[in-house]
């Protein structure tokens, strides 16, 4: 199975269940950018692309057209992807794509990669001198013995970085972890202590607050209620329902659309099985193993095609969605309209 190609198919399933509702202008509000040697001494993640290097802005551009065909795509939220290797190497790299690609007129932002042992005063004065709009954290710099994906979010975002965030008025991009995501109490805690006591900082949680079970979120989302600095990404989550439950109890305005890029590239999708969920890649399956051949599509797709159910099921109009694909960031990061 070919990666990092656009296939008829997909081009038949976007023509089909996306071509009529996806708006004009888009915002990515969760993107990687990085080079290969990025990962040195690391191994580079499975789904690389050989023949490319770079995963610059002008690479997304480019690739990103299969989701978001017509130059639609105005501008992000870029992050790197290296956590492990060179992170110094992947913050410096996105700091100069994004910095052409604002010259040129994009309002293309990024959030710097940052770990827990991070100085909080030194990540300070990178912000300051760089122009960084965000912090970008994960779970595998966590200080934790064992798995990093039972890391309470103290582990690898401690609260001198949310104080950061507050006081230069920064978001800050959380994948949470721990098996229930959401609808588990300690990351409830933590969210709950982090957004009262840093007004100003503002919390996007990723993947739909990792509602990759739905469920999770479905579960967990009333405990954010009235948290005014929350918002949420949809970036790489094929199932309707957390989309759904977060507009449902939080309202549109707190939604961001966002694709998980380069993820967004692969082909499959995520699914929940009881309480918890599995990714599954074409290039891990058995194409055949049925009656018909299976021709599974790129994650990207999947996560609009469940995005577009939750608008039909929710019976939202054009200026809703594209309030989710535009207008959101926009009033987020100060965006000047065009």
């Amino acid at each position: 199975m070919a990666r990092w190609e656009q296939l008829d198919h997909d081009r038949a399933l976007h023509a089909r269940w996306v071509a009529s509702w996806l708006p004009e202008r888009i915002f990515d509000a969760h993107a990687h950018l990085y080079h290969r040697r990025h990962y040195a001494p690391q191994p580079e993640p499975w789904y690389l692309d050989d023949g490319v290097d770079a995963y610059g802005y002008a690479e997304y551009l480019r690739t990103i057209e299969w989701l978001h065909p017509g130059q639609r795509t105005r501008g992000g939220l870029f992050f790197g992807l290296a956590f492990l290797g060179d992170r110094a190497g992947n913050n410096a790299f996105v700091a100069a794509e994004l910095a052409a690609a604002r010259a040129a007129g994009a309002p293309a932002y990024g959030a710097l990669l940052v770990s827990p042992d991070d100085d909080a005063e030194h990540v300070r004065a990178r912000v300051r001198r760089e122009g960084w709009r965000g912090l970008k954290c994960y779970h595998v710099m966590a200080r934790v013995a064992g798995p990093t994906f039972h890391a309470p979010i103290e582990a690898y975002l401690p609260e001198p970085l949310v104080a950061v965030a507050h006081d230069e008025r920064l978001t800050i991009t959380l994948h949470m972890v721990r098996d229930r995501a959401l609808a588990d109490p300690v990351n409830q805690a933590t969210i709950q202590r982090y957004c009262r006591a840093y007004p100003n900082m503002r919390f996007i949680l990723a993947h739909a607050a990792r509602g990759f079970n739905p469920w999770h979120t479905i579960e967990g989302i009333h405990s954010l209620a009235g948290l005014e600095n929350v918002y949420f990404d949809t970036s790489a989550v094929t199932e309707a329902g957390a989309f759904e439950a977060i507009i449902e109890t939080m309202g549109v305005e707190r939604l961001l659309y966002g694709t998980d890029y380069p993820v967004s590239q692969i082909r499959g999708r995520c699914v929940a099985f009881g309480d918890s969920f599995h990714w599954l890649y074409a290039d891990q399956m058995d194409l055949h193993e049925k009656h018909v051949g299976l021709e599974p599509v790129l994650i990207g797709l999947e996560s609009l095609r469940s995005l577009g159910l939750a608008f039909q099921r929710l019976r939202l109009g054009a200026p809703e969605i594209a309030a989710i694909f535009w207008g959101n960031a926009a009033r987020l990061f100060a965006i000047a309209e065009e």
